[in-house]
């Protein structure tokens, strides 16, 4: 708002002063709103944090390689078996502590059904973990 003076000079003027209300009401509203927000602020959540304990590592087991030629040749850790001697070998891995993984390592000419049947061996024995080896720079 601009105050008239006494003095005669042209109203053409633009006026040089600032309206301080609208200054002054934006502050008064940010100054409540903040008295109204600081309290809600200093309010802590309370957080249950889990407690942690440490176990003794388990040590790992051996892992066992078992390899199949493409005659059909069982190999237990690059050691021929016979026929019969595999699932010996199985059922004694299994009772292990913790049970070994069983790397098996075929040649690609080996017929999918010796796989299959070592390791449907593997798992009558008891073997859960089993894990096929593959060499991806000998396949063209």
């Amino acid at each position: 708002m601009a105050f008239a003076s006494l003095e005669s000079s042209d109203d053409n003027e633009p006026l040089a002063e600032i309206n301080m209300v609208p200054l002054i009401d934006v502050m008064l509203v940010l100054l409540i709103i903040f008295m109204v927000t600081a309290p809600l602020l200093t309010h802590a959540v309370k957080v249950e944090l889990p407690q942690a304990a440490s176990a003794p590592n388990q040590s790992k087991a051996q892992d066992v390689e078992l390899a199949i030629d493409a005659a059909g040749q069982v190999f237990w850790n690059e050691r021929a078996l016979a026929a019969g001697e595999l699932a010996g070998h199985l059922q004694a891995a299994a009772a292990e502590l913790p049970p070994p993984e069983l790397h098996i390592r075929a040649a690609r000419t080996t017929p999918y059904e010796k796989v299959a049947q070592v390791m449907s061996e593997a798992a009558r024995q008891g073997i859960t973990k089993i894990g096929f080896v593959t060499d991806p720079a000998g396949a063209k």
